[in-house]
């Protein structure tokens, strides 16, 4: 076996390379194959507008740990890529584009403006891919699908066409969210609530027929134009006198009736509230219950239109001053209050959104949830942490029906056709020869679907649905979906009634839910704070392994994280580290062909790190399952760092450097074991730098990325030589602190006495003597049952049933070490008092299970005879 590994690990040499082979080689590819159990994750489509940023690089990379592991666990696995349409931000983008040429929509029209939308797919489009690529995604490219493909807009037909069939899709004029700026509605999902300062406007209403008044607050009085009610709680006695008559409404002078409903809270302002049906969702609510009329006073600019009267004309911001100015004048204008409040934004413009009446095209949700709401109940869904599964569940059971139309034209246009002669409307997948009435003047709704309507099908219809193809039938339903917790509602929830309604089955059983990628101050990374951080400059300083494993390690599902560089660098580290051992180890196996060991050939040291990475596989598959992925990490990259690196290699160097040495064989069999089954383990993670050694050190798999997964292994379950190592190395940690705290170098060797009156103990550490010189700095180890020829001067670590002790007063500053033996007493007492408070706890000792009632109690002998030790080398030395 040759080492060729450079000296240093350079991932830019490494990264591009490895890539190019895995591509070459189709080693993401998945065909549907019936002799395989399949696993099956779809990517969240990114927006063909999208630049690669942490929220989409945490997304990927844990997809990725996903897909990569059931691809070395065996499963015919599938990762379906693909990009979203993403109709208003694409929209939006086009048209500031030809803002800047001069040209608006009008000027080109709507054939015009499609064919400068595909021109833009094409050339940015892919652009969000590539940069998916270099953060090492091992998507099945080959089947890259896009919402707006022939085959998946067929779908979108398919359904609108079936929803409506059913009469679930309706035409109807409902209070939505619209953009005053891009013109069209928009959903929830791009409605961002902001905290902002506003004010409360105190507004007196004249009672008509009397000298009285009653006042309301509003935050938005240009909305007052279109008052048509004033409601109180029915249960409140200040106004149940009131109840029925009617206001003038100020400025206006509209008689508008006084209504009782439960809506309003009474402990709020005056416990009044204006009713503005048109303007605000609630208000819509009230006013169908009451039957009122609906006024809408505003263009679709955001200007007040001629039901505004004397303010038409003005935006609706012009509007609100000239109202409060005239309302000031006529002595109506009670007063006026500092307040904040969260108002809806625009994500894609920044534009404040306006609630208002539309006819629209809607998707009645009450019967497409019920399915949705029982697949969790009966715990067919599942999601990780569960806790976002009431949240799933508390959307559902409150659901409003879906507006589902808007104003734009990139995206699937509505497949309604109306007739210019009896104004009938036909819903077909393409355009009718002529109405029902004969005529053949028909032209197609202008409008166009929600985004949302076709990434709802897209765990079914990126597999070829409706059509029954091999894909479908073999990769249906998938397995996992990983996305963030902020698209719950919009996009998980969509999936999971479309699949039921549509192929009878949940699109997937389990939704693994991260949180969001914060700077290191805990803000959300944002344009306008300036705080965002590029993956692609991380992954070209750094790379790619050490981004993702910065993003992954020490992070719970659902919770969000914090991004700090100097992860980042600390786990470069890491890569090195594994890349000098890995050095290390090549240069002693280079020439030799390893053959594999017996037990027996073996040494405690070889079966002591043999059994730790083989629990260590046990453990991370299990954590793995559990969807548990920082734990996993957590655990490899302790082991690997520290026992395997800082521990094992150091015992076995002796061996390796004595050629005459019996068990080198089996040390060098355990080095490169070991090695590879870590490099395994890890890769999920760290798919670059684990790839790139394997090729090195293994040549009987011929990729890390379709080698077997470690599995658990009876043999190798070495308990005792496990225990017995973990002594040792608690004595060398003493030895080392202890030295460290005197500073005394590595260079001076010390003889090094081990006191116990156990002959297991000192059986043990007669084994083990050879550890000494390298991890304990030794030049002798003596072992004997009592201190006799040792120096009342030694400095000493207690470990259980022994205490080891170094001669070298010499080096020793006496009062030095009473200072550490006082600290170390100190720290005992407290464990002392803690152990015999919580066995002496009545609730304790009745209700925990007795195995963690004897651990307990096993530990407090431990910590008195620990305490015993120490008081006697105290008073040894105080009384020297």
């Amino acid at each position: 076996m040759e080492s060729n590994l450079e000296k240093v690990y350079d991932p830019s040499k490494v990264e591009d390379r490895l890539y190019k082979k895995w591509l070459d080689k189709n080693y993401f590819h998945a065909e549907a194959d019936e002799s395989k159990e399949p696993f099956t994750i779809v990517i969240p489509p990114p927006n063909i507008t999208g630049q690669l940023h942490m929220g989409h690089a945490l997304d990927n990379t844990l997809q990725d740990i996903l897909i990569r592991y059931k691809r070395m666990q065996g499963y015919n696995t599938l990762w379906q890529p693909g990009t979203d349409h993403a109709s208003i931000a694409t929209e939006v983008k086009i048209v500031n584009q030809m803002a800047e040429e001069g040209i608006t929509k009008k000027d080109i029209g709507r054939e015009g403006f499609l064919e400068r939308a595909w021109d833009w797919k094409e050339e940015y489009g892919g652009k969000i891919i590539e940069q998916l690529k270099k953060l090492g995604a091992s998507c099945d490219w080959e089947r890259e699908r896009f919402t707006m493909d022939e085959g998946l807009s067929d779908a979108v037909l398919e359904v609108f066409l079936r929803l409506y069939e059913k009469g679930y899709i309706y035409r109807g004029a409902k209070i939505i969210n619209w953009c005053p700026v891009c013109k069209t509605t928009i959903s929830e999902a791009e409605v961002e609530h902001e905290e902002k300062q506003g004010k409360f406007w105190h507004i007196k209403y004249p009672i008509k027929g009397t000298d009285e008044f009653i006042q309301i607050a509003t935050t938005r009085p240009e909305t007052m134009l279109g008052d048509t009610a004033i409601a109180v709680h029915p249960e409140d006695e200040r106004y149940a006198h009131l109840i029925g008559s009617k206001v003038i409404l100020p400025l206006v002078n509209r008689e508008i009736p006084i209504i009782a409903d439960e809506y309003v809270d009474q402990e709020f302002g005056s416990g009044v509230v204006k009713i503005t049906p048109a303007h605000d969702p609630n208000d819509f609510e009230v006013g169908s219950r009451h039957n009122l009329e609906q006024i809408n006073v505003m263009n679709d600019d955001g200007t007040i239109n001629e039901k505004g009267g004397k303010y038409q004309g003005l935006s609706r911001y012009d509007a609100r001053k000239a109202i409060v100015k005239d309302l000031e004048d006529v002595d109506l204008l009670v007063k006026i209050e500092d307040h904040t409040h969260n108002v809806g934004m625009h994500d894609r413009c920044n534009t404040v959104i306006e609630p208002l009446i539309k006819m629209q095209w809607f998707l009645a949700m009450e019967e497409l949830a019920k399915p949705a709401i029982e697949a969790y109940k009966k715990d067919e869904l599942k999601f990780v942490p569960d806790r976002f599964g009431k949240v799933y569940l508390h959307w559902l059971e409150n659901i409003r029906d879906w507006c589902i139309s808007r104003q734009l034209w990139w995206g699937h246009r509505i497949p309604a056709y109306y007739c210019k002669d009896c104004n009938e409307f036909i819903v077909s997948k393409e355009k009718p020869a002529q109405c029902k009435c004969g005529s053949d003047q028909l032209h197609q709704d202008e409008d166009s679907l929600d985004t949302w309507f076709s990434s709802a099908l897209w765990p079914f219809s990126t597999l070829g649905w409706p059509e029954q193809t091999k894909e479908f039938e073999h990769f249906y339903p998938t397995d996992v979906l990983v996305t963030g917790y902020d698209i719950i509602f919009f996009w998980v929830v969509r999936m999971v009634f479309s699949g039921l309604e549509h192929t009878g089955e949940l699109p997937f059983n389990t939704v693994f839910i991260h949180g969001l990628v914060r700077d290191a101050q805990g803000r959300k990374m944002s344009k306008s704070l300036g705080n965002g951080i590029d993956p692609l400059e991380i992954i070209e300083q750094y790379g790619a392994d050490s981004l993702r494993l910065t993003l992954v390690s020490g992070n719970a599902p659902g919770n969000d994280m914090r991004f700090h560089i100097e992860k980042v660098e600390a786990n470069r580290n890491f890569a090195n580290k594994i890349w000098n051992a890995s050095r290390f180890i090549l240069m002693n196996l280079e020439g030799k062909t390893v053959k594999a060991v017996n037990t027996s050939d073996l040494t405690q040291a070889d079966k002591w790190i043999l059994s730790k990475a083989n629990h260590l596989a046990k453990d991370v598959t299990d954590n793995m399952d559990k969807f548990d992925l920082g734990v996993a990490v957590g655990k490899l990259y302790d082991f690997i760092w520290e026992e395997f690196c800082d521990w094992y290699i150091e015992m076995v160097k002796p061996r390796l450097y004595n050629d005459e040495d019996s068990t080198k064989d089996a040390a060098l069999w355990t080095l490169k074991t070991v090695l590879v089954q870590s490099l395994k383990l890890l890769h999920p993670y760290m798919p670059f730098i684990t790839e790139e050694i394997f090729s090195f050190v293994e040549d009987k798999e011929e990729s890390i990325m379709i080698a077997s997964w470690p599995t658990y292994k009876e043999e190798w379950d070495f308990e005792q030589d496990e225990k017995e190592i973990e002594l040792i190395k608690q004595a060398v940690r003493g030895i080392r602190n202890v030295r460290a705290e005197m500073n005394v170098p590595p260079s001076k060797k010390a003889k090094v006495f081990v006191v116990t009156t156990k002959e297991d103990i000192q059986t043990i550490f007669e084994k083990a003597k050879v550890f000494f010189a390298t991890l304990g700095y030794a030049s002798e180890v003596v072992i004997q049952e009592d201190k006799k020829g040792i120096d009342n001067d030694a400095v000493s670590s207690v470990i259980p049933d022994a205490t080891i002790f170094m001669p070298f007063a010499e080096l020793i500053d006496v009062n030095k070490e009473v200072e550490r033996l006082e600290k170390e007493k100190a720290k005992l007492e407290k464990e002392l008092n803690r152990s015999n408070k919580m066995l002496s706890n009545e609730s304790f000792v009745s209700k925990a299970p007795a195995n963690k009632i004897e651990e307990e109690k096993a530990k407090l002998e431990k910590y008195k005879t620990m305490m015993k030790q120490v008081e006697e080398r105290l008073d040894q030395l105080k009384n020297k």
